[in-house]
């Protein structure tokens, strides 16, 4: 009963999908095929979210986050203005080069620790991470899952994507920007003028800051140069750091590192929105989306894939709406992935690197006001769609 108690709405969301995905295996009206092929598909991101949020987690207690925040605020030199410039410019680098859910995991527990080193709100800090996870992510294969799941079906190369999304990715990001400065950043919602720039943090183990700091570093770059798989590369870095903590802190590994909530959340949500899929949202899909390649057909996309992403989540309706783009309609597709990627600010399901985000800020113990989290990121939502959109049929 006392676990019961202790549940987030979220965990109950969770539990509620899964066990309704496997209702409707159970009852045929998704058939086992499909089951079964969806769950080989996300199979790996299963294994990228648990490894990757057990090593931020670690890596977090070892106080590299505390170092780099450090260096982050000392960089700003008490400017407000600065620090939000190298805030942006941060987690926007992170999204593009490496992948958005990274950036959640990573970024957001430098951000946090950040606030708390320098004494300044958490809220402007953490919005910055979650918002630019999402509307950072359109420039290469790599910022984003959705990205790496439109591969095939966009058949553009990372320089070839990179010259084609350059355009929306900057109206994205500066659309944020505004947003950012407006909603959060700006002198009455933060609080103060300027700040004190911290001294330089001396961790409490050298030893583990310095093997997991090195872990980190070797996990950003194998996926920067080396072809190899997000789980391969994050399950070899958990590993690296939970041996490390195994030896020099023991009493820290425990099972709650591992973020149970989100691996029962993400094949449930799979499950269902198969199953919606083909009792009739390929066929509304298709009907929404129309054949239309310029101007209107294009926002029509990224509408619905913005819209849908908010209501379910963005990678099950990115595979649901692609199919539903007429083939050879690049314009389109692209449009729906902005759709997917930039449009997903709303609610805290609508991509999983929201869902790690939130993660993150329970973790540290920062409170998100839901209402003001989900009426701020409406305007973003509709705004940096539309510019990013228009961009791409200007250009």
């Amino acid at each position: 009963m006392r676990i019961l108690k202790r549940l987030h709405p979220l965990d109950w969301l969770a539990c509620g999908l899964l066990l309704c995905g496997l209702a409707l295996v159970a009852a045929g009206v998704l058939p086992s095929e499909a089951a079964e092929s969806a769950m080989k598909r996300i199979g790996p991101l299963l294994v990228f979210l648990a490894t990757v949020i057990v090593m931020a987690e670690l890596t977090g207690k070892a106080e590299v986050f505390d170092a780099v925040a450090a260096w982050v605020a000392r960089a700003g030199r008490g400017s407000y203005a600065a620090l939000f410039g190298l805030c942006v410019l941060f987690a926007s680098v992170v999204t593009i080069t490496l992948n958005l859910d990274t950036t959640a995991v990573l970024l957001t527990p430098v951000m946090l620790a950040l606030a708390a080193r320098v004494g300044i709100a958490a809220v402007p800090l953490a919005m910055t991470t979650v918002w630019l996870s999402n509307t950072a992510s359109l420039l290469l294969p790599v910022s984003n899952l959705t990205n790496l799941l439109a591969a095939n079906r966009v058949a553009l190369s990372p320089l070839e994507m990179a010259a084609t999304m350059w355009a929306p990715q900057l109206a994205a990001v500066l659309v944020t920007m505004a947003c950012l400065w407006g909603f959060y950043w700006r002198r009455g919602r933060r609080g103060a003028g300027s700040y004190t720039p911290p001294a330089p943090p001396r961790p409490a183990d050298p030893v583990l800051f310095r093997v997991c700091a090195v872990t980190c570093a070797a996990f950003l770059l194998a996926l920067l140069v080396a072809e190899v798989p997000l789980w391969a590369a994050s399950l070899t870095a958990a590993v690296v750091v939970v041996a490390a903590f195994a030896v020099r802190r023991r009493e820290v590994l425990r099972p709650s590192l591992v973020p149970w909530r989100l691996l029962v959340l993400v094949p449930g949500m799979f499950l269902v929105v198969e199953a919606v899929n083909i009792h009739g949202l390929h066929e509304l899909l298709t009907a929404t989306i129309g054949s239309d390649g310029g101007l209107l057909g294009m926002l029509r996309s990224a509408g619905v894939g913005a819209g849908l992403s908010n209501v379910l989540n963005n990678l099950p309706v990115y595979l649901a709406g692609e199919s539903a783009v007429p083939v050879g309609s690049q314009d389109q597709l692209l449009a729906l992935l902005i759709g997917t990627n930039v449009g997903p600010v709303v609610t805290p399901w609508a991509s999983l690197a929201t869902l790690l985000w939130f993660e993150r800020c329970r973790w540290h113990g920062t409170s998100i006001p839901l209402g003001r989290f989900v009426g701020t990121g409406l305007v973003l939502s509709v705004t940096a769609t539309l510019a990013a959109t228009a961009t791409l049929a200007a250009v």
